[in-house]
């Protein structure tokens, strides 16, 4: 498995599912998928286009998806971690902006992450890490923010009535907010240096995030929970694992930690 084949599965999503957009636009859930959210028919035909390449592969793989659950492929091997469509309410609301994110993982926590693929379905732009190889956006090698200026923080707030009170302290610090409705494309907005810093104050599944954060890693950021632990160790599956706190550099790790735990 290399980033090449990522990219082509990623090509084919990016065909073949916006032109479904307004056929899908207001669709009601066809149940729930493996991770206990709802699953609306963009994300099952994302997840069946991927399988279907997957297929074609013919190699021992594992997919560990968001609706589907765990799949074994020719007798089961390396873990691709799968969000077919990162941002389902905004497709099926209309909405410009989702994603598809892959993450390749050769072991069972969120550490052995080895390749992390994110595309934006909407305009095709394509973020990939390979661990130990640095991280790039349409070919080019990217880096996070090098300064501690506060300049534009992203959020998702799952629940924004719970969510946004434990954050405020925080989005408060900054020139600018946004939420945009796509963790993947959250963090490889900070990995490209769009961006100061990531937050979600909500527990995330491994494979919304995966890919983020080797991107991030990659490219020179920081990804921890909101008390500043590590997420190596984190164990990888459907289950609802971590908050996320991602920043661009230390020093804006460090404040962010603080600002949260009321030391600031």
């Amino acid at each position: 498995m290399n980033i090449e084949t990522l990219r082509t599965i990623g090509q084919r999503l990016k065909r073949e599912i916006p032109p479904l957009i307004w056929k899908f636009h207001g669709s009601e859930p066809l149940g729930k998928g493996a991770s206990g959210d709802k699953t609306y028919p963009v994300d099952k035909r994302a997840e069946e286009i991927i399988f279907e390449e997957v297929e074609k592969l013919k190699m021992p793989l594992t997919i560990i998806s968001e609706e589907y659950g765990l799949k074994d492929f020719f007798g089961g091997g390396a873990r691709l971690l799968i969000d077919p469509i990162d941002g389902s309410k905004n497709a099926v609301s209309g909405l410009p902006l989702f994603s598809t994110a892959i993450a390749v993982v050769d072991g069972d926590t969120v550490g052995h992450t080895t390749i992390g693929y994110v595309i934006n379905l909407i305009n095709g732009d394509e973020f990939w890490a390979v661990k130990g190889g640095g991280s790039f956006f349409n070919e080019g090698r990217i880096r996070t923010q090098q300064d501690e200026a506060l300049n534009v923080i992203l959020y998702e707030a799952q629940t924004p009535k719970v969510d946004i009170p434990k954050i405020m302290p925080l989005l408060s610090l900054f020139r600018r907010t946004r939420c945009l409705g796509s963790t993947a494309i959250d963090m490889a907005l900070l990995a490209q240096g769009a961006v100061s810093m990531f937050v979600t104050p909500s527990p995330s599944r491994s494979f919304d995030f995966a890919a983020g954060y080797l991107l991030i890693k990659e490219a020179g950021g920081i990804v921890t929970d909101l008390d500043g632990r590590e997420l190596d160790n984190v164990k990888i599956g459907v289950e609802r694992v971590s908050p996320l706190l991602s920043s661009a550099n230390e020093g804006l790790h460090e404040k962010a930690i603080k600002t949260l735990s009321g030391q600031v």
